[in-house]
């Protein structure tokens, strides 16, 4: 964990900007990471610097020169981030935009007839453009249904609606609702095994700022993240393609490469900044290994990140030093169940007696941001099947500290004991 280093949870916590107080509402305990996790201050200033910057790509001069530079080094560094060795990388409007393209391609370059397969754990990124591509390619919708008591889905879950007929599947990692990740590896073998054409779009949204993304261990056509949600800024969204999948017939420029996936000038800042991401990956994880090798370095940052979240998720839901944990709180309801496996940086509860909004509120007013997730697009799915009309998400990353931790279970203290 990083608190076996003297002194290195101080130099993590250094690197990100506004990390203990809001610029507009004052200090406060950050725990609404799944919204947009805390921005590398790296990235803010190399943000500046691109956006500044007159020059454009494939010009003749030094600045075009060094503005296509960070454009290799940022897909270069993706391919590291991924540990993806085939295929494209590429920027796009954001990880639900990427989403849209990759699942469209799919759907329209698959074999006709057939079905197309999702959870309903699913974000909407995902499960829209799947629903949307399924009507306009006149293909059946079959969806997956989650486990109500774990917050995930199995790959016996997805056992049971595997047919040879399936053209495109979609997998999410993570959830952001529940904070339940899932065997990408073994669901997307089970998919092939049972359709071996289908193309495999995963959703690693949510997952990424977590770490330890395999791309060549997958066995899948299409991944998509968004960088805001890992340490980077909104604006951009980032996604790997496989070679079978950019193969396919899709949105190019007359005369344009056709294993282009990107439409028009992408701003430069965009890969520099990602690279930023990476680089605080590498920074990390070789506080951990000796290892020259950087895929080997972040894969060290991916396992020192999930052992510091899930002391801190330990910490919320049984204690720490003198203070009762969530599952030991009068009339608290811990979505997913309290010890399931696989939680990655959420914890989603309700309030007997006390709507989610208000729990939320009071927990600002004590210096803690959480948020509200309601019975809507975005989080029904989960909620509609359990009762309930909202809950309360608290989402912690690595740099978050157990003395934050304490903060916000004396607040829950304090308003379930009301």
């Amino acid at each position: 964990m990083l608190t076996t280093i003297p002194g290195l949870m101080d130099a993590v916590r250094a690197r990100f900007a506004h990390i203990d107080t809001c610029p507009f509402s004052g200090p406060r305990v950050f725990f609404e990471n799944a919204g947009g996790a805390l921005t590398l201050k790296s990235v803010a200033e190399t943000s500046g610097l691109y956006a500044a910057y007159p020059d454009n790509q494939g010009r003749d001069n030094p600045a075009s020169g060094a503005l296509m530079a960070a454009i290799n080094q940022g897909k270069a560094d993706m391919r590291t981030f991924f540990n993806a060795s085939t295929g494209q990388v590429f920027v796009g409007e954001s990880g639900t935009e990427i989403l849209f393209r990759l699942v469209r391609t799919a759907a329209l370059g698959a074999a006709k007839g057939g079905i197309m397969l999702s959870t309903t754990l699913e974000h909407p990124a995902s499960r829209s453009a799947m629903a949307r591509w399924a009507e306009v390619t006149g293909r059946t919708h079959v969806l997956v249904p989650h486990e109500d008591a774990t917050g995930g889905v199995s790959v016996d879950a997805y056992r049971r609606h595997l047919t040879p007929d399936i053209r495109v599947a979609t997998i999410i990692q993570t959830s952001p609702v529940t904070g339940m990740s899932v065997d990408v590896a073994s669901i997307a073998k089970a998919i092939r095994k049972a359709s071996p054409d289908c193309f495999i779009i995963v959703d690693g949204i949510q997952h990424a700022s977590h770490g330890h993304i395999d791309i060549d261990a997958y066995g899948i056509d299409g991944y998509a993240i968004s960088p805001y949600k890992v340490f980077s800024r909104h604006g951009y969204g980032v996604g790997w393609a496989s070679d079978r999948l950019t193969a396919c017939p899709k949105e190019v420029v007359i005369g344009g490469a056709p294993t282009n996936w990107e439409l028009g000038t992408r701003d430069a800042g965009s890969y520099a900044t990602f690279s930023d991401v990476v680089n605080y990956f590498d920074w990390l994880g070789a506080q951990f290994t000796q290892q020259a090798d950087r895929r080997a370095r972040i894969e060290a940052a991916a396992k020192v990140i999930h052992a510091q979240e899930a002391e801190l998720g330990h910490a919320m839901l049984h204690g720490t030093g003198n203070l009762k944990g969530l599952a030991e709180m009068p009339g608290v309801t811990i979505i997913g169940g309290v010890d399931t496996p696989g939680r990655e940086g959420v914890i989603s509860l309700t309030v007997a007696g006390k709507p989610s909004e208000d729990v939320v509120a009071f927990l600002n007013r004590r210096g803690v941001r959480t948020h509200t997730r309601k019975d809507d697009h975005y989080s029904g799915n989960v909620l509609k099947p359990l009762g309930f009309p909202s809950c309360i998400r608290v989402s912690f990353s690595h740099y978050n500290t157990l003395q934050e931790v304490s903060q916000f279970l004396t607040a829950m203290a304090e308003i379930t004991n009301r």
